[in-house]
């Protein structure tokens, strides 16, 4: 197949790109930079110059393509609705592009959506592919629907294409990246001089290693049932307080309790992550398609994790 991947020099962009040409597959990725389109030419793939707001584009070379994998997303929380809006006409574009390239189970679109994004249920529940989406989140508000937009161009009627959604873990990691929520938390206990978490810090985390997930997006592009939502995460879930306990061994940094508008000062906008439970199974995808998580553990690899961040931190200043 010949695949576009959006976001192809990202995090995980490039171990997809990576992946897809083991695989024997040809890429053509979208990039922004001369940085980017240098490592793609590197990888023997047709460089893309332009943004995933030019419809225009993604729509036109979405047409030339036997499959589409969208992972690139405006990370601005500042203006995160409008990020999501722009998704949205990204991936209605590139459906398009497919539809107009004859449709049917012969195209792929894949889009990145998060688990963080279904329902919470009770503390400690397990959720699958096929919990519903949080209508209660404003995050879940802003990008749930794009799941949708996606799915949608399964039914026969609009193109019946081979749509389906890949949902990263919160931690999706690997050394050489903030790897998510992980880094994050590294980053505040920094800043901070301690590594906290609240409360009792019992809530979970899910986390899949970056490799893997480059792994199932393949495998969805490939085979997916058309329709179909499927969890990149290895591990149902890693108990935050264990991870803040780590980074303050890795750091040398003191490990604190905090509550109340203490955990509110210090955390700020993360605090709604912090106490949210994301305990997630892949069961059904591992079965879907022959998926089996094989990458290191988050604790394995959260040393590595650390030492990314705080060089980073320190290049910064």
């Amino acid at each position: 197949m010949h695949v576009f991947v959006t976001g192809s020099t990202g995090f995980v962009g490039s171990s997809v790109v990576k992946e897809l040409l083991a695989a024997g597959h040809t890429v053509s990725g979208l990039t922004r930079s001369d940085k980017g389109a240098e490592q793609l030419k590197a990888q023997n793939v047709e460089v893309v110059r332009g943004t995933i707001e030019d419809v225009a584009l993604l729509e036109a070379t979405a047409a030339k393509s036997d499959a589409v994998i969208h992972l690139a997303f405006i990370h601005d929380f500042a203006r995160f609705v409008e990020a999501c809006q722009i998704d949205r006409a990204a991936i209605t574009a590139l459906g398009n592009g497919l539809v107009k390239a004859g449709g049917g189970v012969d195209r792929s679109l894949v889009v990145t959506s998060g688990t963080m994004m279904i329902s919470r249920g009770e503390f400690g529940a397990l959720l699958t592919e096929d919990s519903p989406l949080n209508t209660e989140s404003p995050i879940s508000q802003a990008r749930g629907p794009s799941e949708q937009v996606c799915l949608d161009f399964a039914k026969p009627e609009n193109g019946g294409i081979r749509a389906s959604v890949v949902r990263l873990a919160p931690v999706t990691h690997a050394p050489g990246g903030r790897s998510g929520f992980a880094g994050l938390l590294v980053n505040i206990a920094l800043t901070s001089g301690k590594s906290a978490y609240v409360g009792q810090g019992l809530n979970q985390w899910s986390a899949g290693h970056k490799d893997d997930a480059a792994v199932l997006y393949r495998l969805a592009a490939e085979k997916a049932v058309p329709g179909s939502v499927y969890h990149a995460n290895g591990e149902q879930g890693v108990q935050v307080k264990v991870l803040a306990e780590t980074i303050g061994k890795e750091l040398g940094l003191p490990v604190e309790s905090i509550e109340g508008p203490a955990a509110m000062e210090h955390f700020k906008w993360f605090m709604l992550p912090c106490t949210t439970d994301n305990i997630v199974s892949s069961e059904k995808t591992q079965k879907a398609l022959g998926w089996t998580p094989k990458g290191a553990t988050l604790l394995e690899e959260l040393p590595t994790i650390v030492a990314f961040v705080k060089s980073d931190a320190a290049a910064a200043h």
